[in-house]
């Protein structure tokens, strides 16, 4: 019996959490037909040897909902084996808004060009309700399998308009309401895997009118988070959202509705667990938080990056000062003569400096400028050091150092520091907790300050050099199964899975190779953005084959043929078996 393709002799991972083996597996119109010790043949074959051979990584975590309009290939995650990707995070989707709304949605926030976001929204958007968007998305040559969240934030600008929806003194009206509970009952009808919001307060919004208010779902009341989240709990579908962090009473609050007494419980994955500097016991109460309402009978999940979360900034544009008053108030300037006039100003400083002071203060960033090295600069003598032994160096306050050298070289000052996941042993715990998802990479967005694409490749060589230690922390099997099958069950997708009968979504990974290189970092210029130089990880020695619908998409780090050219990935709708395109869909539909 003949096959498409067959991957012979690698180790098999199912994608359950059962036991490995040796085994060949035979795909047939895009599905797993065969797994067998037995020789087979195929029309196209992988020799393995050596290899494992898992379901497709799942990624729960990104923003590539403007990239998929441009560039739906997504090579940068399909090259590490990523097979299927979530959109519509943080409250944010294109599914309403026009381009104008989404480009101050994403721009700021997302660190994605907001005159790109502009155009890529307002050339392509074809349509006006959540079928449409997923066939929309099918007439475009997807690499990967795609998936989504219905965003809060883009249902309620496109409801109510942005500037009403990013005011405490302006609330929906009871048509307004309705009409975002129709467009979640759409989205939910069509498959979309659930509702995205966000309390966070540190995300601002990009362009004139409403520039550097939050989101729109951050100024949302109890009645409107309850209808919406009703619908949600009522179809078995999961609330996203990421708590607002500087009010732990409200935060605790807002998981609580994960139980459902005599209701079903509401599935919940919340933004994230994390290891952080500047909570070093933080992680402790997260996850005990879990244990406790999970036990109580709800459902809920933190999203966590089992990897070291390491940022780099371009002088003072980094995400995390969003959550400093001055940090914010110079975002906020986009002329940058007028931003450097504003941080030479001594007050200014001043408010940074008791700010910075503030160790102890709630908040994403450690606020340690010794621990920040500069690793590009046009005074090379500066490459090497910290902005706090700069100010050592120069008899100043490690803010003044900071602000000094960015008023002195703008973007061309380029940093970098970790924020959290910092110590493998907390990173070790957190990747078994059974109340944290693997998951949270931000692809597609911070193009210029982290990338995160290879993530779970890198747990593997987690897993894998501990074992080689003798200090084993969890099998390959537990860990393949954390980053594929555990997560399409808990999503209800059509996806992380090998078994026959199941989705031929399947990476091939080469453990000799899951080394140092997973930990570099590559520039690539994004044609979508302008050439804008995009941050990447390049390990093309570790995977040496991803297939997607039973078609192969990349060989030793090269994209094959099809890629860019013709759909081998599809919208996976919640609940439901989905088949891989019937033949190559080309560009164009």
């Amino acid at each position: 019996m003949s096959f498409d393709v067959v991957i012979s002799n690698g180790r098999y991972f199912d994608g359950t959490g059962g036991p490995s083996a040796i085994r060949n597996v035979g795909i047939r119109d895009g599905r797993v037909a065969a797994v067998t010790d037995e020789p087979i043949t195929g029309t196209e074959e992988i020799d393995a040897t050596g290899n494992w051979v898992l379901p497709g990584l799942i990624d729960i975590h990104t923003h590539y909902d403007v990239e998929v309009l441009t560039a739906p290939a997504l090579t940068e995650s399909l090259r590490h084996g990523v097979t299927t990707v979530v959109v519509g995070s943080c409250s944010l989707s294109t599914v309403h808004v026009d381009g104008e709304e989404a480009g101050d949605l994403f721009g700021r926030v997302e660190a994605i060009p907001r005159e790109f976001v502009i155009a890529a929204v307002e050339e392509h958007k074809d349509w006006s309700n959540a079928e449409e968007y997923i066939r929309a998305l099918e007439a475009r040559p997807l690499g990967p399998n795609i998936t989504a969240f219905i965003g809060h934030s883009d249902m309620r600008a496109a409801a109510m308009g942005l500037e009403r929806a990013t005011t405490h003194d302006d609330q929906p009206t009871a048509a307004e309401l309705a009409q975002m509970e129709r467009w979640l009952t759409e989205a939910l009808d069509a498959g979309f895997i659930g509702l995205s919001s966000q309390q966070l307060l540190f995300d601002r919004l990009d362009g004139e009118v409403c520039r550097s208010r939050t989101l729109p779902s951050t100024y949302v009341k109890r009645r409107e988070m309850r209808r919406l989240a009703r619908l949600v709990r009522e179809r078995g579908r999961v609330l996203q959202s990421g708590p607002d962090i500087t009010h732990p009473m409200k935060m605790v609050l807002a998981l609580l509705r994960s139980i459902g007494g005599v209701r079903k419980p509401l599935k919940m994955s919340f933004l994230a667990a994390a290891d952080a500097k500047s909570n070093p016991v933080g992680y402790l109460f997260l996850t005990g938080l879990a244990r406790a309402i999970n036990g109580l009978g709800g459902n809920l999940r933190w999203q966590h990056l089992p990897v070291p979360f390491e940022v780099y900034g371009d002088g003072i544009d980094l995400v995390i000062f969003e959550e400093l008053g001055a940090g914010a108030a110079a975002l906020h300037l986009r002329d940058e003569v007028e931003r450097n006039e504003l941080m030479r100003d001594e007050s200014y400083r001043r408010w940074f400096r008791r700010e910075y002071d503030k160790k102890f203060k709630i908040g994403a960033w450690h606020r340690d400028f010794f621990d920040a090295d500069i690793v590009a600069c046009p005074d090379p003598s500066l490459v090497g050091k910290t902005f706090g032994q700069v100010g050592l160096d120069r008899g100043l306050h490690p803010v003044d150092a900071f602000l000094d050298l960015v008023v002195e070289h703008g973007r061309a000052l380029r940093w970098r520091t970790v924020i959290s996941n910092h110590r493998p042993r907390i990173l070790k715990k957190l990747a078994v907790d059974p109340g944290v998802q693997i998951g949270f990479s931000d692809a597609g967005a911070h193009l210029r300050n982290m990338a995160f694409y290879n993530s779970g490749l890198r747990l593997l060589r987690h897993v894998q050099q501990s074992a080689e230690a003798g200090a084993p922390f969890m099998t390959v099997e537990h860990a393949v199964h954390r980053l594929t099958g555990e997560l399409a069950d808990w999503y209800d997708l059509d996806a992380g899975h090998l078994r026959i009968g199941d989705r031929a979504d399947v990476v091939v990974v080469d453990p000799a190779h899951l080394d140092e290189s997973l930990e570099a970092y590559a520039e690539e210029p994004v044609d979508a953005y302008g050439g804008l130089s995009r941050m990447v990880n390049r390990n093309d020695r570790a995977v040496p084959a991803v297939l997607v619908g039973g078609r192969t998409v990349f060989r030793d780090g090269r994209p094959t043929d099809l890629v860019g050219r013709v759909r081998t990935g599809s919208f996976l709708r919640a609940g439901r078996r989905t088949p891989a395109p019937a033949a190559p869909v080309a560009a164009g539909g």
